[in-house]
C-alpha cells in the first residue's frame, strides 16, 4: 500500500524503494510497507518516506535483534533503542553533459566472471559485491594479461534512471584513466536506452568526486550512507495501523 506521503516528488529522493516499486520489482522482496532486495543481490532496504513503528519493526524482524541494517538516502532517526554502527555522509551526481564513449577494450562481464569481481572489489574497497549483484544491470570491465582489472556497472534503476556504481580499479592498473573510460562506457549505454545516469558516493572522497564532476555529473544532493544496529531485547514495539498485504513475513513481490 502506498500514499502520497509515501512516495518521493522525485525517483531519486528515495531511489531503492523508487527502483524497487517500478523496473526492479522483480527483485523486491516485502514486508509491509518495507520492500528490500535479496541478500544475495544487493543489502539495500527501501522505507517508505516517514516510517511508524510497524515499519521499523518490519525492518527488524527478518534480520532479527543484533543484526546490522544498511540505510541509504534515508534521513529519519531511528527509534530509541537502535544504536547508528555507521555513518558517513555521501554526495548524489547526476548526468548534466557527460561526454559518454564505450573504449573498445570493455568487456561485458555476466555470471562467470563473478568469482573475479568481489576479488577486485575487495583489494579496491568499499563493498561489498555480492554473489547476484551482477543481475542488476550491465557490467564491463577490463582485463589486462587474463586479469580483471577495471569494472564498472549498473545498480538501483529508477524509473527513468540508472545508477553507476561498483567503479573500481586495481592499485596496478590506477594512473592510465580506467576509472573514468569505465564511467563513460557504462553512462553510455545508460543514455542509450534514454534514461539518465547517476551515482553515489562518500563526500569524504574527494577525488573520486571531483574525477565524476569532470565527466560532467553534478552534485544533485547530499545523502547519508549508515546502518544501524537492531536492539537486543524486546520485539521492536508496533502501532495500530490498519494490516497491509504481506505484514509479518517477507514476500516476493515481483513473483
Amino acid at each position: 500500500m502506498s500514499s502520497a506521503k509515501d512516495s518521493s516528488a522525485h525517483p531519486l529522493d528515495n531511489p531503492a524503494r523508487a527502483a524497487l516499486t517500478g523496473p526492479h520489482t522483480h527483485f523486491a522482496e516485502r514486508r509491509g510497507r518495507i520492500l528490500r532486495y535479496p541478500v544475495d543481490v544487493t543489502p539495500r532496504l527501501a522505507l517508505p518516506d516517514t516510517p511508524d513503528a510497524q515499519d521499523w519493526a518490519d525492518v527488524a524482524a527478518p534480520a532479527g535483534p543484533g543484526a546490522s541494517v544498511t540505510l541509504t538516502a534515508f534521513r529519519e532517526p531511528p527509534p530509541a533503542g537502535w544504536e547508528i554502527a555507521f555513518q558517513r555522509e555521501g554526495v548524489q551526481l547526476v548526468d548534466d553533459g557527460v561526454d559518454t564513449a564505450p573504449p573498445p577494450e570493455a568487456l561485458r562481464l555476466g555470471p562467470a566472471d563473478v568469482p573475479e569481481m568481489p576479488e577486485l572489489v575487495a583489494r579496491t574497497r568499499p563493498g561489498p559485491f555480492l554473489p547476484r549483484t551482477v543481475e542488476l544491470g550491465t557490467y564491463l570491465g577490463i582485463r589486462r594479461s587474463g586479469v580483471l582489472v577495471a569494472m564498472a556497472g549498473e545498480r538501483l534503476h529508477p524509473p527513468g534512471h540508472t545508477e553507476i556504481s561498483g567503479v573500481r580499479t586495481d592499485e596496478s592498473a590506477r594512473g592510465q584513466g580506467l576509472a573514468s573510460r569505465m564511467v563513460r562506457a557504462v553512462a553510455h549505454g545508460i543514455k542509450e536506452l534514454g534514461e539518465t545516469p547517476f551515482l553515489h558516493a562518500s563526500e569524504s572522497n574527494t577525488g573520486a568526486v571531483r574525477l565524476y564532476e569532470s565527466l560532467g555529473f553534478r552534485l544533485r544532493r547530499r545523502t547519508p550512507f549508515f546502518s544501524v544496529i537492531i536492539p537486543v531485547g524486546p520485539e521492536p514495539r508496533t502501532d495500530a495501523r490498519t494490516p497491509v498485504p504481506g505484514a509479518g513475513r517477507l514476500e516476493q513481490v515481483g513473483q
